[in-house]
């Protein structure tokens, strides 16, 4: 698997992706993202590709991003991660999860926390982003789907 930063030519990809209505309460769609992006430059749009399929999903978004989730100013906001419906239960999000911290390191060596918001009500996502080294401090806050949990892993 390899995780790589969105480029015009992966559209097809993303035209293809698919999330469940269950998914769609906690995360937005690939294109959302995307569109965003194109408005704000701190969002960067990353794509986990095995075996040239795009399995999983998600923005790395500086600056403004992890403000209301961090008070450190070398923090990133992970967002958006989702695995397309078709590849979940394959392990592919938590291989995404693994190869992270190396791909922030050389993509963004100013960075040295990796921030999130996970819904309460998400626990198989919480129970997830443990298992790959975030760490539940104890922060919560109300998002747009309900209330957080703030989960950090230090670089």
């Amino acid at each position: 698997m390899n995780l790589l930063a969105y480029k015009e030519s992966f559209q097809p990809l993303i035209e293809q992706y698919q999330l469940s209505e269950d998914q769609l309460e906690f995360t937005g769609t690939p294109l959302e993202c995307i569109k965003l992006a194109k408005e704000e430059r701190d969002r960067h749009c990353i794509l986990a590709i095995e075996e040239e399929e795009l399995v999983t999903f998600f923005v790395l978004h500086e600056n403004e991003g992890p403000k209301s989730y961090s008070d450190n100013p070398t923090a990133i906001l992970l967002r958006a991660f989702s695995t397309d419906f078709k590849y979940q239960g394959k392990g592919y999000a938590k291989q995404s999860l693994i190869l992270l911290p190396d791909f922030v390191r050389a993509h963004f060596p100013h960075i040295t926390d990796i921030v999130l918001g996970v819904n309460l009500r998400n626990t198989a996502a919480q129970a997830l982003y443990k298992k790959c080294g975030f760490i539940d401090e104890g922060r919560r806050m109300m998002g747009k789907r309900g209330e957080q949990i703030i989960m950090s892993y230090y670089l």
